[in-house]
Formats: C-alpha cells, structure tokens, sequence
C-alpha cells in the first residue's frame, strides 16, 4: 500500500499491510533527534521512520514581542520561551483579553482573519508528498479562546456570561472554517486530513461537566466536523487527557479519528478503547509521553508500541503515535524504537 492508501484504509478501520505510522514533536526535539542521527534533513528522517503522513502548512504572521521578551501571536495568546538543553519551550500567559470587562471590548479586538495568511506555497508542498496522506490545520475553537481570555476568566464566563463564551467560540468556529476551505482550495483537494484541537482533559478526568461540553464545545466542533467532511476530507480531533466521557459524544459529532489517547486511567487502555469503540473510531497514538517514552529502556518502548498496534490496528483503526508531541527529554533512542516494530 502506499502511505495515504494505508491512512485511509486505517480511518475507515480497514486491514492495512503494517500500522500506519505518525511523527509530531516540539521543535527541540526534533533537533535533538536529528543531532542524533547526525543529518538535518527531517524528510530524510520521516522516510527512514516511516512515516506516512506529511503536515502541510500555510504561512502564519510572526508573533510580536512585548516588553519582557513576552511574545503575542495574531490571536492575542501571549506566552514566554523558556530555555532547554536543546532549544526553547513555549510557556503560556494571560492571553489578550484576560482583563476584558465587557463584551464590546471582545468585539472590538483585532480579530485575525485568513487574510493574514499565505496559502501561494500549499500547492507546491502538496507536490513533494504525491504518495504520502496530508494533514493540515491547528483548528481550535474551545482551548484557544480559553487561552486568550485567560482559563480562569474563560470559565467564569462560560457561566456567568456564556454569551461572552459563545462569541469567542463562534469567532474561532468562522475563522477556521475559511481557513481550511482555502487550504483545501489551494491544495486542489488533495488535502485527507484536518486537524481540530481542544484539549478538554486533565490527567483525573474532564475539565468541564458534559452538559457544559454540550453547550460551549460540542456545537463548534460539530459544526467543523461538518465542515471538514464537506471539503472531502477526515476529521483528526486532538485532545489531551482523560476524555474519556467526551468519548460518545465525540463520535456523534462525526469525529473519524481520536487523538492522543493519553493512557491517564484504566478507562483510556488500549484495550478498553478498543472493547468500546473500536468499532466506531480510528485511534492515533498512545505511547506515553510522560514515563514510558522519556524513562523506559527502548525495548521497553518497542513492546509497548507491539501492544498498542495489535490491541488497536490489528484490523486497522490505528496509527502510531506518541500521547503527545514527543518532547526534549524523550532520549532518541527511545524515539527511533518506537518506530522499529512490525
């Protein structure tokens, strides 16, 4: 199979001939790991990996400093970098808008449009990968805002001022819809998969209560689930911890593929997932990024992949990949053994 053949035929919980295969990671990381390997080439590294899916990218404004070495992206997350061994790490702040007393001045903020981005190089990105599945996207419309508003201020709003909450969603929901048809448009439909994002897990179960998630997160994601679909192309929906309740109601917003599956709790096991839903969705990743990836010996790290691949793909349904962006204190071995399974 090629690697897009293999993608979809996974999504659609069809037999693959191996595990399809995915790579995301913090940009120190990845330096650390390409100083391992001794080259700069991360195409180079993707293929010898295999990897079968490639992220296509538009061209983004660049964040503006503020005093303090604070940096400001177009949506008014502000956050500081913080120095590691191998390179910065971001640190998130209180976004823009965390001192807003009033609607008015939610609406007056500058909101970004898909006017700021460039989508004249898509084409060309989407020629490299002619055999490859394409992902695109960083659409948040719950988790962002919150990050903007600030979380605390996000969740008074939700229920002291929900029009407030539902305006900043909506905001996010509009922009990203253009977004991705103009990304697709460009790429002349050849994009397969969209990223949508709103991490509503914490490492003990949800953040917010199901009738909340009803409320203020379901109908967006809904909303661009639809979208997505409506472009052609499949939902790859992320979402760190135990999200394990969110789980049915995810499906019924038309989601195709669940990721992380951070493994918090005996309810987010491979097995268990696989028992309840495997059925029903195609899971992406897993490997966790908090022990075994960082701490474990790399056969340790290979048996686990073993374990994953079989409990989740042996029919398709599965592509592996961390619980996570791989980050800089995963040692590279531990990363090239993830990938050394059959």
């Amino acid at each position: 199979m090629t690697p897009r053949e293999r993608v979809l035929a996974a999504v659609d919980r069809k037999p693959t001939d191996r595990t399809p295969r995915d790579f995301w990671a913090e940009a120190p990381a990845l330096k650390r790991l390409l100083d391992f390997v001794g080259h700069a080439d991360e195409e180079r590294l993707l293929s010898g990996l295999g990897v079968d899916i490639r992220r296509i990218k538009a061209g983004e404004p660049e964040p503006v400093e503020e005093a303090g070495g604070v940096l400001r992206n177009l949506w008014g997350e502000r956050y500081i970098l913080r120095d590691t061994p191998w390179g910065p790490m971001r640190e998130d702040l209180p976004g823009a808008l965390a001192r807003a007393q009033s609607r008015a001045e939610l609406e007056r903020f500058p909101w970004p449009t898909p006017d700021q981005f460039d989508y004249g190089h898509i084409a060309a990105q989407c020629a490299c990968y002619p055999e490859h599945a394409l992902l695109y996207g960083f659409a948040d419309v719950w988790q962002r805002p919150a990050l903007v508003r600030g979380w605390e201020q996000f969740f008074l709003d939700m229920v002291e001022r929900p029009e407030w909450a539902h305006l900043l969603c909506r905001t996010f929901t509009e922009f990203y819809k253009e977004d991705y048809r103009r990304a697709q448009r460009a790429a002349g439909g050849r994009l397969d998969l969209f990223l949508l994002i709103s991490d509503l897990g914490t490492q003990r179960g949800p953040l917010i209560s199901l009738p909340m998630f009803r409320e203020f997160a379901a109908p967006y994601l809904r909303e661009m689930v639809c979208h997505i679909h409506s472009l052609g192309a499949r939902v790859l929906f992320h979402s760190c911890g135990d999200v394990f309740p969110f789980i049915p109601e995810l499906i019924e917003t038309g989601v195709d593929i669940l990721d992380p599956i951070q493994p918090v709790s005996a309810r987010m096991s491979p097995e268990n997932l696989a028992a309840l839903y495997g059925d029903r969705l195609c899971f992406h990743g897993g490997l966790d990024m908090q022990n075994l990836l960082p701490r474990a010996s790399p056969e340790a790290v290979r048996a686990e992949a073993r374990r994953y691949q079989a409990t989740l793909g042996a029919d398709g349904g599965y592509i592996l990949a961390p619980a996570h962006l791989f980050q800089p204190d995963v040692p590279p071995e531990n990363i090239l053994a993830m990938y050394d399974v059959h």
